[in-house]
């Protein structure tokens, strides 16, 4: 399917030299990988999400929270980067500055070949020490949770209900949208807060935001140039014209 690709859009980054991209769950979901929600189906369908994701479910039930979250590891394990991912890896390779702040816990834009990723919300795929908060590399996989040397539970390096982003990464994406002379925000509801400020920081620092997603959300009306289309049809072509563009 082509999509109509504003030739002023094409021009903006063709121009610009530091750019900033925020990922949300639609880029995933491109992948087969289901939403927090969504996954909440088959034996897990009757889980309340706060027993599952936040410190206090982990205290009342911490096996209970290590094999909902090692289920998910599995499977997410099994799936592939779309085109979506791969055309993000190609765009980081263009620009001077390019920054890919994601909500997402995959390590699919990783996988896909980008660098500079910033993950707002962690990391399914490591796990750290739920009293020490450092993340451990190695650990016994047959104990349900295994334990850190120091004799606490491990626990997966994700933000949870109720915690805070961490320092170093929100700050590292507010500077890159604060900095950037592009804005990307692709398959994120711009709901979640203080991820959806980005893009309206951008705004608010001159950059010109462009909006990949396949509904409207409320970041629409603000956005520059907004592309209802999925991620994994979009990024390739536009990809693809910027190529021709500069060639």
């Amino acid at each position: 399917m082509a999509i109509d690709i504003p030739r002023e859009l094409i021009d903006k980054l063709a121009q610009a030299r530091r750019v900033a991209v925020l990922t949300g769950a639609g880029i995933s979901a491109e992948s087969g990988i289901p939403t927090f929600r969504d996954a909440l189906s088959g034996l897990w369908a009757n889980y309340d999400p706060l027993k599952l994701a936040t410190p206090e479910g982990f205290v009342r039930d911490p096996k209970l929270v290590w094999e909902w979250y090692a289920a998910r590891r599995t499977r997410i394990a099994s799936l592939q980067p779309n085109p979506g991912h791969a055309a993000l890896a190609a765009l980081e390779r263009r620009f001077e500055q390019f920054t890919l702040v994601t909500q997402n816990i995959d390590s699919l834009h990783q996988r896909a070949g980008s660098h500079e990723v910033v993950e707002l919300h962690g990391n399914l795929m490591r796990v750290k020490c739920s009293r020490e908060q450092v993340v451990v590399s190695s650990f016994a996989e047959d104990e349900s949770p295994p334990r850190c040397h120091c004799g606490a539970y491990l626990r997966p390096d994700v933000v949870w209900f109720g915690e805070m982003l961490p320092v170093d990464a929100l700050a590292r994406a507010e500077e890159a949208a604060e900095h950037c002379e592009v804005f990307l925000s692709i398959g994120t509801s711009a709901q979640v807060y203080p991820a959806a400020e980005l893009p309206l920081r951008a705004l608010s620092a001159g950059a010109t935001v462009i909006e990949i997603n396949p509904e409207s959300t409320s970041l629409t009306r603000h956005a520059h140039f907004s592309l209802h289309a999925a991620s994994g049809i979009v990024l390739p072509q536009l990809l693809e014209r910027l190529n021709a563009a500069s060639a």
